[in-house]
C-alpha cells in the first residue's frame, strides 16, 4: 500500500466497525465517532471479515463483504462493509443479538488494483487476486492462501474456482488477472 495505517487508526476503525454492527443490532443510531487522520479520509477499497469463536476457541467465517474500490473515505467504507458483513453476506443468516460478542473483526484496506501480465509474478501472502472472464469474477484477499496453506499454483487455480471457472482460466486470452495488496488487521 502507499500508506500506513497506524495503531490508533486501526483501533479506531475496529471500534467503528463494531459500533456500526452493534447499533443496528440494538436498533439505535450509531454513536458519533470521529478521528482526525488523513489516512481515514482517503478513498480506498476495504473488506470487513467476521470470524465467530467456537466452543473450542477455533474461529469460523461468519461473514465477509467488501469493495475493491471506493469513492468514499476509508472510515465510511469500513462502516458500511461492517454492516454488510454482519447482515448482508448471502452465505450466512443475519447476525442475531448476542452473537456479536462471539465475533472477531478483521479489516483489510486495499491498494489500487493493477493488471498482472504474468501469473508467475503473484506472491502468496503479498498479493490479493481479482479475476474477470466472460462476465464472471472472483476475489481472494492476500491472507487467504496463507490461511489455507496454498502454494502459488493452488492459489491461482482457486481464484478461478471462486469465479466459477475451471482451473487455469487465468491463462485464457480473454481473462484479466489483477493483483493488489492490503493492510490487514483485527481485534
Amino acid at each position: 500500500m502507499d500508506f500506513i495505517i497506524g495503531l490508533e487508526e486501526r483501533r479506531f476503525l475496529l471500534a467503528l466497525a463494531r459500533e456500526s454492527i452493534a447499533s443496528k443490532l440494538e436498533n439505535r443510531k450509531p454513536q458519533n465517532q470521529e478521528m482526525k487522520s488523513s489516512i481515514l479520509k482517503q478513498s480506498c477499497g476495504a473488506f470487513v471479515t467476521l470470524h465467530k469463536k467456537g466452543a473450542g476457541g477455533e474461529r469460523s467465517l461468519r461473514g465477509c463483504i467488501g469493495r475493491m474500490t471506493a469513492n468514499s473515505p476509508l472510515e465510511e467504507t469500513v462502516r458500511i462493509m461492517a454492516r454488510e458483513a454482519a447482515f448482508g453476506d448471502p452465505r450466512f443468516p443475519p447476525l442475531k443479538p448476542g452473537e456479536l460478542e462471539q465475533c472477531h473483526i478483521e479489516i483489510s484496506a486495499l491498494s489500487p488494483m493493477t493488471v498482472c501480465p504474468d501469473p508467475r509474478d503473484v506472491e502468496v501472502g503479498v498479493h490479493g487476486l481479482y479475476l474477470t472472464r466472460g462476465g464472471r469474477s472472483g476475489v481472494l484477499l492476500p491472507q487467504v492462501p496463507v490461511e489455507q496453506g496454498w502454494n502459488q499454483k493452488e492459489y491461482l487455480d482457486y481464484i478461478c474456482v471462486k469465479a466459477g471457472l475451471p482451473p487455469e482460466s487465468y491463462n485464457a486470452p480473454d481473462a484479466t488477472l489483477y493483483t493488489f495488496t492490503a493492510v490487514v488487521f483485527g481485534e
